[in-house]
């Protein structure tokens, strides 16, 4: 009888772990070029280019990352940003050429909604898109100046 009492404690013990653990990793999940959402967002303080913002074309400082820098430009017009594109990335193997050449794409788009560095990480490009975030803020804030 104490063995069926343990079992069952160790049973219960066990599941109540398991509902427990938290399966986030802090990163939204994508899927054909879409966030899937569920996910959580780490959190920054960040501009958003605004109305007092100059207008032009602003280059931010390049973020050195594992693969490489990852260097972002951004045009700027009536407070907005209009466009977004990486002007340097990782491109040392056919590998960083392939995530690269999906994950940079989103990156630019998910620029232009948010109006701000405070974007989605695109999954498998972590590095990259690290790198775009930090390059994005620095050249939102030469924007600012």
């Amino acid at each position: 009888m104490r063995r069926i009492a343990i079992a069952a404690a160790a049973t219960v013990s066990v599941v109540v772990l398991l509902f427990s653990y938290r399966t986030s990793t802090g990163q939204t999940p994508v899927a054909a070029g879409r966030p899937l959402g569920g996910g959580t967002q780490r959190t920054r303080t960040t501009s958003p280019a605004t109305p007092g913002s100059a207008s032009g074309t602003f280059t931010g400082s390049a973020a050195d990352t594992r693969y490489g820098p990852v260097q972002v430009q951004i045009t700027v017009a009536g407070g907005e940003i209009t466009d977004a594109q990486a002007v340097q990335v990782p491109q040392e193997s056919g590998r960083d050429v392939r995530i690269n050449s999906a994950a940079v794409p989103q990156l630019n788009q998910e620029t232009l909604q948010a109006q701000s560095a405070q974007i989605d990480t695109v999954s498998g490009a972590t590095y990259t898109s690290e790198g775009y975030q930090q390059s994005l803020q620095s050249a939102i804030d030469a924007a600012h100046r």
